[in-house]
C-alpha cells in the first residue's frame, strides 16, 4: 500500500475505532439525552471512517472497498492511535478521550480541507464542521465534571492524568506523514491543540499533566490488549457471514 493510501487508511482507522468505542455508551450514558448525543457523534465518526476507508481503497488500487478494510484486516494491520482504542473506563475517562481526540481531529481536518486533493479536501471540510460540535460537547462535559462536585472533580482529574500520555502519539511524524503527498505535519498541530485543550482544563479547574511517559505503537500496528476484543466484536458478523448482503 502506497503512502497516500496508508495515510487515508490511518485517518479512517482513527475515526472507525473511536466510533466503535463511543457507541458502547449507547443505553449506558448518564442520561437519556446523552445516549442520543453520543450516538450522533459516533454516527459522524462512522461516516468519516467510511469516506476515508473508501478513499484508501481507491488510492491503493487493489480493489478493496471500505467493508474489506474495516472487517477483513487483522489487528496488526490497523493504524489507529492508541488513544482511541483505550477502554471507555468511567464517563470521565471517555470525556477526556473525547476532548483530546476531537480537538486534534478538528485541527487536522481544517488543515486537510485546504489540500490540493479534491476528494480528501471535501471529506475534511465536512468533517471539520462535525468535529467542531464534538469539541463543544466534550468541553461542556469536561467543565461540568471538573468544576462540579468534589467527587466529579477527582474523577475528571484522574481521567485527564490517565489519558494525557496517549495524546503524544497523535503528533508524532513518521514515514507515512513524511511520504504522503497530502499529509499534514502532525507536529505542527500540537501548539494549537495544547492551547485549546488547556483553555478547557482551566475553565474546568483541572490541572494540566506534566509531559513524560508517551506510549506509542498504534500507528505501526502494535495495539493494546483491549483492542483485540474491540476488533473481534466489530468484525464477528461480517466474518461469520462472508459476502452476505442485507
Amino acid at each position: 500500500m502506497n503512502a497516500d493510501a496508508r495515510y487515508a487508511l490511518r485517518l479512517g482507522d482513527d475515526a472507525l475505532v473511536a466510533a466503535q468505542r463511543l457507541i458502547q455508551w449507547c443505553a449506558r450514558a448518564p442520561e437519556l439525552e446523552e445516549d442520543v448525543a453520543l450516538a450522533n457523534i459516533a454516527a459522524d465518526l462512522l461516516g468519516q471512517a467510511r469516506a476515508l476507508l473508501a478513499l484508501a481503497g481507491e488510492e491503493e488500487g487493489a480493489g478493496r472497498d471500505e467493508d474489506d478494510l474495516a472487517y477483513l484486516r487483522e489487528e496488526s494491520e490497523f493504524g489507529n492511535a492508541l488513544l482511541v482504542e483505550l477502554d471507555n473506563g468511567d464517563f470521565a475517562v471517555s470525556t477526556a478521550k473525547a476532548l483530546f481526540f476531537s480537538v486534534y481531529q478538528n485541527l487536522l481536518y481544517r488543515a486537510l480541507s485546504a489540500v490540493a486533493h479534491p476528494v480528501l479536501a471535501g471529506i475534511a471540510a465536512k468533517a471539520a464542521k462535525e468535529t467542531a460540535y464534538h469539541v463543544e460537547h466534550a468541553a461542556l462535559w469536561a467543565v461540568r465534571l471538573g468544576d462540579g462536585t468534589d467527587e466529579s472533580h477527582r474523577r475528571m482529574q484522574a481521567a485527564v492524568d490517565e489519558v494525557w500520555p496517549y495524546t503524544h502519539e497523535l503528533f508524532a511524524p513518521d514515514e507515512v506523514t513524511r511520504a504522503a503527498a497530502f499529509a499534514v505535519d502532525p507536529a505542527g498541530l500540537r501548539p494549537d491543540w495544547a492551547r485549546r485543550v488547556e483553555a478547557v482544563l482551566v475553565e474546568a479547574t483541572l490541572r494540566r499533566p506534566e509531559d513524560g511517559w508517551a506510549p506509542s505503537g498504534g500507528r505501526a500496528g502494535a495495539h493494546t490488549e483491549a483492542f483485540g476484543y474491540l476488533v473481534g466484536e466489530m468484525q464477528v458478523l461480517h466474518r461469520a457471514h462472508p459476502g452476505v448482503r442485507w
